[in-house]
């Protein structure tokens, strides 16, 4: 056994290249919290959240100032009874949100220490379910200055060129016509046996609108249609998934898994997209998946790929790992020491113990990023 002796949190803030949009908002720069916990015999493991494109200091202060001195001095191993004990603690801070992600981190930070213990992957640690490589789709697509649907095309191909058979773009920003010709072409350059998943990023506040939108983009064989309403919109979600043959896929907001339970009891999703440095870290979304895996639906989870490839390779119910190729959107990439890897159509599972990466302090250091304290 060994005994928690340091909890430690920072905040960085990476600009982007280049500004990018998605149907609600434009993002210059991504916030990221991260943490380490350090055990009596030496070992570290780490965690992390995206804090959006502001506020990154507000989920670093709820590591420091509320979970932290809960967890020093307890067992590393109490992975379920340090749950139990956070949540109960930050319940009148919010059950979502900032806080949830700062649990979400300090979970995922015992889960990382205790692979590493065990000289394992995190997924052979969790039970492996895939072995060498995992499913994952490109995801990109962003609506970006200057960029046309020729040029969104070209990137989707460039995906599929990769060995990927999946790739995910962002809709919901323009007018029916824009958007069925930014469609068009991303599946004209990839061709009709690639598996094209489209993210409205809550794009629509009602049915109809979300209906006429879907009957434009059904001739392109969509996989999915992602986070079409806001995630309180529930009913909305289940009307949707009612009216249409395309699956509705979600949840990658959503924390606790009494919100994923009410989704599912609601039929309003298909296929879940939590996110463990959201939902409650990986002691709360290995609850989610198997909630799901009873209901006969698959997870893939959102972002994170480093963190995700780990849950989806020891999951029953995993399908893909959302991939980002390159830095240009997912610049978390440039703030870790080890990248995975295309290989035979999927994500090569790392061979590292725990997360298998660290993060990267010298490079955190040429960006705005406080001390680790």
């Amino acid at each position: 056994m060994a005994k928690i002796v340091s909890v430690q949190a920072r905040s960085v803030r990476i600009p982007l290249q280049n500004p990018t949009a998605f149907s609600q908002r434009q993002v210059t720069a991504r916030d990221y919290s991260l943490v380490k916990i350090r055990t009596d015999d030496g070992l570290e493991g780490i965690g992390h959240c995206y804090a959006g494109h502001s506020g990154g200091k507000v989920v670093t202060l709820a590591v420091r100032e509320l979970l932290a001195p809960m967890v020093i001095g307890a067992e590393s191993t109490s992975v379920e009874l340090l749950w139990k004990r956070m949540y109960q603690e930050v319940l009148l801070h919010g059950r979502a949100g900032s806080v949830m992600r700062a649990l979400s981190m300090i979970d995922c930070a015992l889960w990382d220490r205790n692979a590493r213990a065990a000289n394992l992957p995190l997924y052979r640690y969790l039970g492996a379910a895939y072995e060498d490589t995992v499913p994952a789709y490109g995801s990109g697509g962003y609506y970006l200055e200057g960029k046309t649907p020729e040029m969104l095309g070209e990137e989707m191909a460039s995906y599929v060129a990769m060995g990927l058979p999946a790739v995910k773009m962002k809709v919901g920003r323009g007018d029916l016509k824009s958007e069925e010709v930014r469609i068009a072409a991303a599946r004209e350059a990839i061709g009709p046996g690639v598996l094209l998943m489209l993210d409205a990023n809550n794009a629509w506040s009602d049915v109809p609108t979300a209906l006429r939108y879907m009957e434009r983009f059904a001739p392109y064989a969509p996989y999915w249609i992602e986070e079409p309403f806001s995630p309180d919109q529930i009913d909305n979600h289940a009307k949707l998934a009612a009216s249409i043959s395309i699956p509705v896929a979600t949840g990658e907001i959503e924390a606790g898994r009494w919100r994923f339970k009410e989704l599912l009891d609601k039929q309003a999703a298909s296929i879940l997209q939590a996110d463990a440095a959201v939902c409650g870290g990986i002691t709360e979304y290995r609850r989610i998946a198997a909630l799901a895996d009873c209901h006969g639906v698959t997870m893939c989870p959102h972002w994170f790929h480093d963190l995700h490839v780990h849950l989806v390779a020891a999951g029953a119910n995993g399908q893909f790992v959302e991939f980002f190729p390159d830095n240009k959107v997912f610049n978390f990439r440039e703030i870790i020491d080890r990248q995975l890897e295309v290989r035979n159509g999927g994500l090569a599972l790392p061979s590292e113990p725990g997360l298998g990466y660290q993060f990267d302090e010298a490079v955190i250091s040429q960006f705005e990023a406080d001390n680790w304290q």
